[in-house]
This record gives C-alpha cells, structure tokens and sequence, in this order.
C-alpha cells in the first residue's frame, strides 16, 4: 500500500531534476552522486532565524521559552506513511530578498524571529486524545479514572488557531504553498512537478505535530524518526526557517479572527521546537547510516493482475527489524516516493521483499507493478516504525491483517520463528474475495512449519462480517499482544474490536492511522 508523497532531490543532494540513475543500469563506478554535505559543528545544527520578507526586520527580542513539543508518516501498507518536508542542500534564499509588492502586503502578520530554544518536556495529554504515534499511550489502571492534565498555555492557542483553520485546510494549504514558492523559488524544484498529490503533505505533517503540542513521550519519537526520514531529501537546517515562516503567514491570514502577538509567539515556539528535535536526529543519523540505498530489482513475481511480490537486493548491507517499513522512490517518477512494509524478516543473504498492490493514478505502485523488472534500480530511505515483537516477554501474539497488510505479519511470524519462542500467534488474513488472498499459501507453510502458529482466512463475501468482528468473535484476547496492519478503516475498527475484547491500549500496535488517513499513491 502506498504512503503519502513526499519529495526528493535528484541524487539525495540536490535539487535538479531526475536523471539520478537509469532503470536497469546500476551506477557506474565513480560516478556515484556526491553524498550531502555534513553540517559544521557550529551551523549543521540550528536553524537560522526567521525574519518576514521584504518587511522591515523587527529589533531583535530575547528567544521566549519553549513550550512543549509538538507530534506528527506513515501508512501502513502492509505499511505506514510519513509526510515530508522539501529537501535540498542549497542554502534558502536570503531574508532580505525581494518579493513582489502584492504578495509582500498579503502575507498577513509580521512573524516573531524563529529561533533555537531548549526543548522543555510538556504534561501527557489525555488518553482520548489520538496521536499519530504506533504505539498508543498506556490505559489507566482498571478502576481508575483517567484525569485529564491540563493543556499548556500554548497548546491551548496553538489548538484555537487550529480549529480556526480546520475548515478552510485546502485555501490555507495553497498560499503556503504560494508563500513558499515566491518567498523562497529555489525549493520549488525539490517538489514533484505535479503537486496535485504532494500539496498538503507537509502542511498537514507540521499541523499535525503542533496540535499534539503536549504529548511529549508520542511526539518526540515521532519527530526524530521523521527528521532521519528526510534526509533522504537533502533537507538542511537552514530549510527549516523558510518553512515556519511560510506556515506562520499562512496561519496568520486565515486565522485572523483570533490571530495576535501570543498566539503568534507560541506557534514559533511551537516551530522551533519541532524543527530542532528533527534536525538534531537527522546530525545524529548522519554519524550512523547513509540518507539512502541503491538497490536492484532481484526478482518480481505477479501474484494477482495488479498485486507483485518485488525482491530487492540493497548496495550496501540494511539493518532493519520485522514489522518495520521503509520510503521506496523509483527511476520512472524521481522525487515521488511512498511508504512500503518489509515482508520478511532480515534475511542471510541481505535481500528485502515488499507487497504491492497498484492502485488508480498510483505513480509508484503502478510503476513497481507494471514497469519494473529484474536489474531496475530503485532507492530506498531508512528503516522506520515500531510495530516490532517484544521479545522479553511470552505474551501472544493477535495478528490481523487485511490486503497486503499481510506483508509485515508474515515478517513477524518468521521473527518469532527465527527466535525460537513457542509463544502462540494467531493470524487472521482479511480480504475481499478468494482472489485477494495471493498470500496464503505462504502463510499456510508457515502454519504446517510451526505448532504454536494458527492461521485463518476471512474472507468478507463469505462470511458477511467485517474482519475486525470477526476477530472479536474468535476472543477473548485479554492475554495477547495486539498487531494490526491494513487499509485505514479496518485499523480504526480493528483497534475498538480488540478494545473491546479486553486487550490494553498500550499492548495494542499498528501503523498512525493519522498517517495513513494521507495515504498517497
């Protein structure tokens, strides 16, 4: 299943256009792309300040105190998705630059200097509250109430500009996009030429994050995982200021109705927070891992008419675990890429399989699909996610997964395997019809291979319920660890199902169904 857009530069590093490899042809020896430019002790690691272009700059003004952190891919897919911010390793354009006079005097309010402040730890929010994070925050003991702790004073503005904007999203998104482009036009190359799928991927990435202000332990997972992400977009400290700059002008115009001097502050410290988590996890990588891997097509099976199983064989070895994903961009539409889960666990001989399934106006998935072949040459970003095995404990495992959510619940099942454990895994197959299970006789392998697996098809036209009621059927689960991968819809209802059959939230975990609400294709 495909993740949300996001953009790449043509060789990880740049901002050109594609031409960063031809399919079939792996690169020749030395002339491989350059790798980015690591950032100096003193400037790689905070952003520059924001100032308003083509206003006069404000005197300066003592950095307020951070507020609290803020939250945001991802997709499940038999995987999850991410939003991305644009990348390149050339230096935004100056403060001082000029824009046109019109753009200039509509750009709303003058925003306050963005600037590095100390990450300050905020209050957990409410357990009701949904964030984009894989692994639910623990549910109060049995008896107890959930208190609810009070929102800090910015997520309480932050959250009032929110609901201000909510309903006009899409006009909100378009002049950030307009504000970016004008303000800053060197980073309109970095983005797809058609921006119709990549448009609000970054905006609702950054909202998202500041709406979440207060979950600290969710949030700043989240935030790290996604700064590493993007190092595969050439993405710089220095980007990050152009970006605030543009979403605070944004928010400033269609929030004007409650817009002001404190609103305005908390969204930069809302900003800054978030921009310096992601760009110290991305120095951090950069000391461990390249921001991306050359990898050959090995093998491409077609399972169904519009289902491949495509193998891959990385240019250099690739650390991973079950359960996780990984960003895939292919040679036929550069600086598109989408979120795909592994389908096997970490293998001897270094090779990574995927489940595709094309879906309409799907760029990459119909390209994995249909185009590619043995000796294509793809790129991947890092491993990422957390819907791994927890194996320090003996609890079972409840496995649902519905189309080619499949993929990562195979992976879990080899990784307990490889293990050794006898721990029970149960595995409920969901699909529409007959046709759609192209997995199962692989999964009933493994079933006839290992006694503590058990394996169950449900297929929807036959037994005229939905997946998760039909696991909710099959319980109790109270004593099982919980894994669910799949479209968005059958993650929500899967999620109450097991609720209510008596398993814990925080024993409960599946890709952000935030994230996967932004699937793209």
């Amino acid at each position: 299943m495909d993740a949300p857009t996001t953009t790449s530069a043509d060789n990880g590093t740049s901002g050109g256009g594609g031409g960063w490899f031809t399919p079939r042809n792996k690169p020749e020896p030395g002339n491989e792309p350059a790798p980015a430019e690591a950032p100096g002790p003193a400037a790689g690691r905070r952003p520059a300040a924001i100032r308003p272009v083509g206003r006069p700059t404000p005197p300066p003004q003592p950095a307020p105190p951070a507020a609290g952190t803020a939250q945001p891919e991802s997709p499940p897919a038999g995987t999850a998705q991410h939003a991305s911010p644009p990348g390149s390793t050339r230096p935004a354009s100056s403060p001082g630059a000029a824009v046109p006079a019109d753009t200039a005097a509509s750009a709303g309010p003058v925003p306050t200097a963005l600037t590095p402040a100390p990450f300050v730890s905020a209050v957990v929010p409410p357990a009701e509250t949904r964030a984009p994070a894989q692994r639910p925050a623990p549910a109060p003991p049995r008896g107890e109430a959930a208190s609810a702790p009070a929102a800090s004073p910015d997520a309480l503005l932050v959250r009032r500009a929110m609901a201000e904007v909510t309903p006009v999203a899409d006009k909100v998104t378009s002049y950030f996009y307009a504000l970016l482009f004008v303000r800053h036009p060197d980073l309109r190359s970095l983005f797809p030429a058609a921006m119709d799928t990549q448009r609000d991927r970054l905006l609702r990435a950054l909202l998202t994050a500041a709406e979440h202000i207060d979950n600290t332990d969710v949030l700043v997972d989240y935030l790290q995982n996604l700064g590493r992400g993007h190092r595969k977009y050439g993405t710089r400290p220095e980007h990050y200021p152009a970006v605030g700059e543009c979403l605070i002008g944004a928010l400033s115009k269609y929030a004007a109705g409650v817009w002001n001097e404190e609103m305005e502050a908390a969204w930069v410290r809302t900003y800054t927070t978030i921009s310096q988590i992601m760009i110290d996890a991305a120095a951090a990588d950069e000391l461990r891992s390249p921001a991306w891997w050359y990898a050959e097509v090995v093998t491409h099976e077609l399972r169904t008419p519009d289902i491949a199983v495509v193998t891959v064989r990385p240019d250099q070895p690739y650390p991973f675990l079950a359960g996780q994903y990984t960003s895939v961009e292919t040679p036929w539409w550069p600086r598109i890429w989408r979120h795909y889960s592994f389908a096997s666990a970490p293998r001897s001989d270094g090779l990574l399989s995927f489940h595709v399934k094309a879906v309409p106006a799907g760029w990459v998935s119909n390209a994995l699909v249909h185009r590619a072949r043995p000796g294509d040459i793809i790129r991947l970003g890092p491993p990422a996610g957390s819907m791994t095995v927890d194996h320090t404990t003996d609890s079972g495992l409840l496995c649902v997964g519905g189309g080619t959510g499949i993929a990562p619940i195979k992976a879990l099942v080899e990784d307990v395997a490889e293990h050794g454990e006898r721990r029970r895994v149960e595995v409920f197959y969901g699909a529409r019809t007959d046709h759609d299970l192209y997995d199962i006789d692989t999964m009933l392998r493994l079933q006839q291979t290992h006694p503590w697996l058990s394996v169950r098809a449900i297929i929807d036209q036959q037994a005229h319920q939905q997946l998760p009621d039909a696991v909710r059927a099959y319980g109790p689960w109270n004593e099982y660890d919980a894994y669910l991968s799949g479209p968005p819809g059958m993650i929500r209802s899967g999620v109450d199902a097991l609720r209510d059959s008596g398993i814990p939230s925080d024993r409960i975990r599946h890709d952000s169904v935030e994230e996967l609400v932004s699937a793209g294709n």
